[in-house]
């Protein structure tokens, strides 16, 4: 296919990527500007914005996501700046072990300001800006422990925190029928991680997902071929 023609898929859109600098991020980001998206990302320290190499279509912020008043500030900067936030990827999250004997409330306080906070208080911002301009596509890293109960009974509060980002993707999508705005919860498998290979060397990491491969989709939604997508929940699960 002509470089060219894939690279026209973004151009012109400004995108948000949280957690840019994790496994998947880092490769979401890749992918998003490769494809000519103007892409603003964040990190929560300011060492980690050496992890980028230089693009001018690429803006790096630290922001600590878990704080509603500071992540208001920052998409309203963000919105100020760009004029129109086209897309948010919301890729921040963490991860525990623990069964219903083993976890504690606070275990699920944690885990749902990480994998939840995080995301609704980009969402919050950013919804009503997506709503005026009547576009707008808002992207949430689901868990397949959040819908199978055979794995979640392990992960309690990790697949507790992750099954409020389904809930609120349909909230989402309810509330803007009949607009250009949706919201898409992508649920991957396991990652074909460094730290995913180590923990797990008997496991053959060719039926894992590649991040490459799930920014790819993500890209997909975001781009004008997707726009026909709603409601949409994607399992990627390979053959994990």
């Amino acid at each position: 296919m002509d470089s060219n023609f894939s690279f026209l898929g973004g151009a012109g859109k400004t995108v948000i990527i949280t957690g840019a600098n994790g496994n998947l991020g880092s490769a979401v980001t890749k992918e998003f500007l490769n494809k000519g998206y103007k892409v603003v990302a964040t990190v929560i320290t300011e060492a980690m914005k050496n992890d980028f190499a230089p693009n001018e279509n690429l803006e790096v912020q630290v922001v600590n996501l878990t704080d509603e008043e500071e992540t208001n500030s920052f998409v309203q900067a963000v919105i100020d700046k760009y004029k129109k936030v086209d897309a948010a990827l919301l890729l921040v999250g963490g991860f525990a072990a623990g069964d219903i004997a083993a976890t504690k409330l606070e275990d699920i306080k944690k885990q749902v300001s990480l994998n939840f906070d995080t995301a609704y208080n980009v969402t919050r911002s950013l919804y009503a800006h997506m709503l005026q301009n009547n576009n707008g596509r808002i992207i949430f890293i689901g868990a397949r422990p959040a819908l199978n109960a055979a794995q979640g009974k392990g992960l309690v509060a990790y697949g507790l925190s992750k099954s409020l980002l389904f809930k609120l993707a349909e909230y989402l999508n309810e509330d803007a029928k009949g607009k250009n705005v949706t919201a898409t919860v992508v649920a991957p498998s396991t990652l074909d991680t460094p730290l995913n290979r180590k923990s797990m060397p008997d496991v053959d990491p060719a039926i894992w997902v590649k991040p490459s491969a799930l920014a790819e989709i993500l890209e997909f939604v975001v781009n004008d071929k997707g726009s026909v997508l709603r409601e949409t929940v994607l399992k990627v699960y390979n053959n994990a």
